[in-house]
């Protein structure tokens, strides 16, 4: 058995440039003030990483529960705004039909992810679905993967992970496990230099790519 993990953000959904203008909007809400070059480095990160960071940075008044809270009851109201990276569905299915053990392993929160899943109807494909609130430690920890792969039931050696930020690629490779940068628009700044393959878009993948990977582990 092999397994394709998917990152969520930037990877099957285009949402990065969504998440970075909520939560821009929300700190400057409170006084503080970052940017949106600035704000890349927490892409990949769990929202609690995010907050805790921004909280202290701006000494902002919410609690760090109460602006995870905000931000993701905005995100759900808007998310009929997201639509699927260009070539994601196409790939999924490839894979699908060739019987790889398929995931998705996010770090955005329960509520998103099953958003995400009900509206492109994804559950019937992604055998495992797996959160930031699900594991102890987030990206670049290799938990979500390490977990991802135990679901499945998949040797960790057998597992593809395709990301699209720093923190992603060092998870993937800590777990032990092939891993694919996808340097996307907005992900362009994000050092992707420790994946096995850099593609600039998911039309450049294909089955055979994968398993030559794969192959060699």
């Amino acid at each position: 058995m092999k397994a394709i993990i998917f990152d969520m953000d930037g990877v099957i959904i285009d949402s990065e440039q969504f998440h970075a203008e909520i939560s821009i909007a929300l700190v400057e809400e409170y006084g503080g003030k970052i940017s949106r070059e600035e704000f890349e480095i927490f892409l990949g990160k769990t929202d609690y990483d995010i907050w805790s960071t921004l909280k202290e940075q701006f000494n902002l008044e919410p609690s760090v529960d109460e602006l995870m809270e905000i931000k993701k009851q905005r995100s759900l109201q808007n998310i009929h705004k997201i639509e699927l990276v260009e070539h994601f569905y196409e790939f999924m299915m490839s894979a699908y039909r060739a019987n790889y053990a398929l995931a998705l392993a996010s770090s955005n929160n329960r509520a998103i992810v099953d958003k995400v899943l009900e509206r492109f109807e994804l559950s019937k494909y992604l055998k495992v679905a797996i959160s930031g609130d699900d594991v102890v430690k987030g990206k670049p920890d290799p938990e979500i993967f390490l977990k991802a792969a135990e679901m499945l039931g998949v040797k960790a050696e057998k597992c593809l992970v395709i990301e699209d930020a720093f923190a992603g690629v060092q998870a993937a490779k800590a777990a032990g496990m092939k891993c694919i940068g996808y340097k996307s628009p907005t992900s362009k700044r994000q050092d992707l230099s420790d994946a096995d393959l850099i593609v600039q878009s998911l039309g450049e993948l294909s089955l055979d790519i994968v398993e030559k990977l794969l192959g060699e582990n």
